[in-house]
């Protein structure tokens, strides 16, 4: 896929996810919008959202990203009681599962 269709898609699927966070969290970040490749292969972000919570010193990170881990959209930082709130609210009200291998970050 070429480099900029492959970028057009996953800013796509980065502004979805980016959106349903912030409808949970007030407040969402954009992540990453093309899958990590060491190749020259260009491969937007998955379509699907999976959540991942990253612990901290500072608190918790919700992340939304797809079956590879790739992260789509982060909300930081909150206390456990309110992580939770939000993580039971999202996956009820949208089926969310959760995503528990190894995350891609944004630097």
């Amino acid at each position: 896929m070429q480099y900029f269709v492959a970028l057009k898609i996953g800013e796509k699927r980065v502004k979805s996810a980016q959106d349903l966070l912030g409808q949970y969290t007030g407040h969402a970040m954009p992540a990453l919008a093309l899958k990590d490749d060491k190749s020259n292969k260009w491969e937007p972000v998955g379509e699907e959202n999976l959540l991942a919570i990253v612990s901290e010193s500072n608190g918790y990170m919700i992340v939304l990203c797809d079956k590879n881990g790739i992260a789509k959209s982060i909300a930081q930082w909150f206390t456990e009681d309110v992580k939770n709130e939000i993580v039971e609210r999202i996956t009820r009200e949208n089926g969310l599962k959760e995503y528990s291998g190894k995350l891609s970050l944004p630097v």
